[in-house]
């Protein structure tokens, strides 16, 4: 606790003042009194200084990909009921996130990145194969409209999760076209 203080922004702050207070005695601005400018100026910097940010949510990339192994599972048990292709694809875009998932601090670093492949885990993803899989067997085989709509909902979440992807792997991406540029203009 005390540690995580010191390198706190209120402390910091706080220690300008006091340097601010100490630079005012060197210079005259204050006498004998200088110890309690000095508290004084601390104390004020330390007080004005915004808080440190506050954290709500814990990492909950463990219990994301907890979660999305479950619903491969679950899938994956209820394949004579999905349409052919179906659980193949769910499969690629749980690979997908996993993959995204592996790396949590990454992943925070861009809270719109973050949330878009929370809402595909928790949200989008089990709803298609939910809303689905709770229509009567009967009904979804006889319907062709509802198989349909499920194959183009998983596309269309595949097609999200790859962009999400794309941009959380830009900067790798990027990094290696430089370091290919530098080797060939190495060899020039």
């Amino acid at each position: 606790m005390m540690l995580r203080y010191l390198g706190s922004t209120k402390n910091l702050a706080g220690c300008v003042g006091g340097l601010v207070g100490l630079g005012l005695y060197l210079t005259g601005v204050v006498g004998s009194i200088w110890p309690v400018v000095v508290i004084a100026l601390y104390a004020v910097g330390a007080l004005l200084a915004p808080p440190e940010k506050v954290r709500l949510l814990p990492d909950t990339s463990g219990e994301l990909r907890a979660s999305l192994q479950t619903l491969v599972s679950s899938v994956s048990s209820q394949a004579s009921r999905m349409p052919a292709s179906t659980v193949d694809t769910v499969r690629r875009i749980a690979e997908v996130l996993h993959d995204l998932l592996a790396q949590p601090a990454r992943l925070s670093a861009d809270p719109d990145l973050q949330h878009s492949v929370v809402r595909l885990v928790r949200t989008d993803l089990p709803l298609s194969v939910e809303t689905f899989l709770n229509l009567p067997w009967w009904f979804a085989s006889r319907r062709a409209g509802a198989s349909e709509e499920l194959v183009a909902q998983l596309g269309l979440l595949e097609a999200e999760t790859h962009r999400i992807a794309e941009r959380f792997y830009s900067a790798d991406v990027d990094r290696q076209a430089d370091h290919t540029r530098y080797l060939r203009d190495r060899d020039a």
